[in-house]
Order: structure tokens, then C-alpha cells, then sequence
């Protein structure tokens, strides 16, 4: 996989995946830990049954909106100063954002501390990816973003764990603790090579207009957003949602969030590593998302049908969306390999948060069709076929970048 490259240059590369992984494995943990502890922790601070949902969504929401506003800041910055910066800056706001978290008394703090969280969960994705294929050789760039992502949603599984044993308190404590002793591995880190040549001749660098300048490059940017919407589509209103969609199917015990995250995102690991692989056979960074939309929609088709027959049905479910959802790492390295180096960590930054800041739109048009009159359940397949879609004609019209040199830049 690194044969290409000299002693030092495998070492570095090597050293870039483990922090990457590791990173986005804090990452994960804390990004899903709200959907896990959701009713226990506003429950804790005094929030009716009744008003769970609502409650619930509209800190959902801030969190989710905090990763689209910094998702454009981190991209700007990773192009500007350099990726590293952003793996540094990024982990210290979230993991402090998520040590205040645990020691929230209203939800009104509540809620600013999960914009806060949200702002800082928003560059480290980004960053890592980026940072990882500009080291990488370019035929297998995919397998070092697979392993990537693949080790990073992991951190869902051990959310549940820790979830499971602690209190909500303790579990905020524990992940903001790892954030902040991953610090220490992260200092052996070194810039992109790619990055420092083109810092030392390129001075428009992280102009994020630059995507809305030219009819083409926005109409690509459209394009990798769209692939990405099912992704949250499925994690935002059909796992977090799980214990309301339980009630809706009918079950006298309703799913358990927490278990319902964690058996989603066992299957995203190893999605994520299995269209790794398919890509790498196939030769095809499109080939490989295709297979993977088409199974979404077997998996989507499968939740509201054996789904609703019980709760182990139901569990086994959850886990075939995320296994069907495992082209997450493709997707992000789709978008970094569409663009120039002189804007690629704003691409590779904005672009995963735009698909986490759909769900603010994905969450209130849900609302507002289950206010019309519609049930749970066809207010959901209403919203899922908006978002399939469009990822569909996203997929239809962007070039194959399996094997695409990444050293050039975007013209102004």
C-alpha cells in the first residue's frame, strides 16, 4: 500500500492514519454521544416527557448548525495556515466545549454548549482526510481514508459502551479527556508536502467565494454534497429517532438509542472498510458509491417493513443501514480529490458538514409533515425521497478521481 514511498515518507504517512483514526474516533464519540444520552440527560435537567422530542431536535439542531458554520471556518483555516493547525484547534474547542457539557444545570446551556461542540467537531474530519491523501500514493489513497474512517466510527460503539456504564455526566467527562490526550500524539505530526509548496507560491488560498465564483466548480460542489445526504438522512432521523419510530411500529419495549447508534455504526466501520476494498478493485471511486446508494435503498426499504415486526428485526436493521451507509470515507475523499490544493481542506472541511447541517432542514420539514396530519413513519419515507435523489444526479455527473494526481490548484 506504501511501497511507493521511502522509509521517512511511510513512517509519516503511517503516523498520519493512526492520529487521523484516532481523531476521528474522538470525533465520532462525542458527535454521537447527544443522540445517546438525549432523554437521560434532559431528563436529568428537568424536561417533561412530552417535550423530549422537541427538546431534543432543537439541540440536535444547534449541534448540527455549530458543524455548518464550522465547517467553512476550519476549511478556510486548513488552506490558509495549514491542516495541522486545524487538527490542533479543532480537538481543543470540542473536547473543552464537551467537558462543560457534563457539567451543564439548564438547557438553555445546554444547547450553546453543543453549538460550541458542534464548531469544533466540524475540522477534524476534514483536516484528517485531507492531510492523509496528500500523503498518500494516489493508487491507494482510498484504503488509508477507509482505515480512517473505518477505526474513527468505532467511537460510536465505545459512546454506547461508556454511555451504558456511566452517568451522562461522566460520559461528556471521559470523551472531552480523550480529546485532550490525543493532543500529545498529534506533536510528531508534519505538514503536507503538497500544502508548503503551494503556501510558499499560491496567496489565494482558502477563499471559500472561490466555490461560488465559477458555474462549474459550484455545480461539482453541489454534486458531492448531494452524494452525501442519504448518510445523515439515516443517522439523523431514522437511528437518533429510533425509540419514537419503536413506539410508532408498535413495540411494547421501545429501541434503545444508545444500542440502536452503536449497532448502526458497527456496520459503518465495516462498510467503510468493505467499499475501501470495492473501490480499489473496481478502480472506482463511483462504481464503489453506486453499490452503496443502491443497498441504502434496499436498507431504507427493509427498516419499514421487517423493521416493524419486532425489536431484534428491528436492531438488525440498524446495523444493514450502516453497513449499506459505509461509502462515508469514499464520499469525504471524493470531494477532497475533486478540488485544487490551494482550496481542497475548505472543500474536504465544508463539504461532510454541509451533508451533518442538512439535518436542520432534513428535522423541521420532518416536523412539519408529521404536523400535517402524516405518521412517524411516512413523514421519514417523505424526507427519504428527497434525499436519494439528488445524490443519485450528485453521483450521475462527477469525473472518476481514482487515479487523479492531486498536485494542482484551482484557477481564480
Amino acid at each position: 500500500m506504501l511501497g511507493e514511498l521511502t522509509p521517512a515518507q511511510r513512517r509519516q504517512a503511517i503516523l498520519v492514519i493512526v492520529v487521523a483514526a484516532l481523531g476521528y474516533f474522538v470525533d465520532i464519540y462525542d458527535l454521537l454521544l447527544f443522540s445517546m444520552v438525549r432523554n437521560a440527560s434532559l431528563t436529568a435537567l428537568g424536561v417533561p416527557p412530552d417535550q423530549l422530542l422537541g427538546k431534543g431536535l432543537t439541540l440536535l439542531n444547534m449541534q448540527m448548525g455549530g458543524m455548518l458554520v464550522g465547517g467553512v471556518l476550519w476549511g478556510v483555516l486548513g488552506d490558509k495556515k495549514g491542516r495541522l493547525s486545524v487538527l490542533f484547534g479543532s480537538i481543543v474547542l470540542y473536547s473543552l466545549a464537551n467537558l462543560l457539557n457534563g457539567m451543564a444545570t439548564t438547557v438553555g446551556q445546554y444547547a450553546i454548549l453543543r453549538l460550541v461542540a458542534g464548531i469544533g467537531l466540524a475540522g477534524e474530519l476534514g483536516a484528517g482526510i485531507t492531510l492523509v491523501a496528500e500523503v498518500m500514493p494516489k493508487a491507494s489513497r482510498g484504503w488509508g481514508t477507509s482505515i480512517v474512517a473505518a477505526v474513527g466510527i468505532l467511537g460510536a460503539v465505545a459512546g454506547y459502551f461508556v454511555a451504558s456504564l456511566t452517568d451522562w455526566r461522566h460520559a461528556y467527562f471521559i470523551g472531552g479527556g480523550l480529546g485532550l490526550l490525543l493532543l500529545l500524539l498529534r506533536l510528531g505530526v508534519v505538514e503536507s508536502g503538497l500544502f508548503v509548496r503551494v503556501a510558499a507560491t499560491h496567496p489565494r488560498r482558502g477563499d471559500f467565494l472561490m466555490l461560488f465564483n465559477d458555474a462549474g466548480r459550484f455545480l461539482r460542489y453541489l454534486r458531492v454534497i448531494a452524494i452525501g445526504l442519504p448518510l445523515w438522512y439515516l443517522v439523523g432521523i431514522l437511528i437518533t429517532l429510533s425509540p419514537e419510530f419503536g413506539r410508532a411500529f408498535g413495540f411494547s419495549e421501545p429501541p434503545n438509542a444508545g444500542r440502536a447508534v452503536a449497532l448502526c455504526y458497527t456496520g459503518l466501520a465495516i462498510g467503510d472498510l468493505a467499499s475501501g476494498m470495492v473501490s480499489q478493485v473496481l478502480r472506482s471511486r463511483r462504481k464503489a458509491v453506486l453499490l452503496f446508494l443502491l443497498a441504502q435503498l434496499a436498507g431504507v426499504a427493509l427498516y419499514f417493513t421487517v423493521g416493524t415486526l419486532g425489536l431484534q428485526q428491528f436492531y438488525a436493521c440498524c446495523f444493514g443501514l450502516g453497513l449499506a451507509g459505509g461509502y462515508w470515507a469514499m464520499f469525504v475523499t471524493i470531494g477532497s480529490e475533486q478540488f485544487g490544493t490551494n482550496i481542497r481542506a475548505t472543500v474536504t472541511t465544508t463539504v461532510p458538514n454541509m451533508v451533518r447541517g442538512a439535518v436542520v432542514p432534513m428535522t423541521l420539514a420532518f416536523t412539519w409533515l408529521k404536523g400535517q396530519g402524516l405518521g412517524l413513519p411516512q413523514a421519514a419515507l417523505a424526507i427519504g425521497a428527497l434525499v436519494f435523489g439528488p445524490a443519485l444526479w450528485g453521483l450521475a455527473g462527477l469525473e472518476e478521481t481514482f487515479h487523479k494526481d492531486l498536485d494542482y490548484t484551482e484557477h481564480t
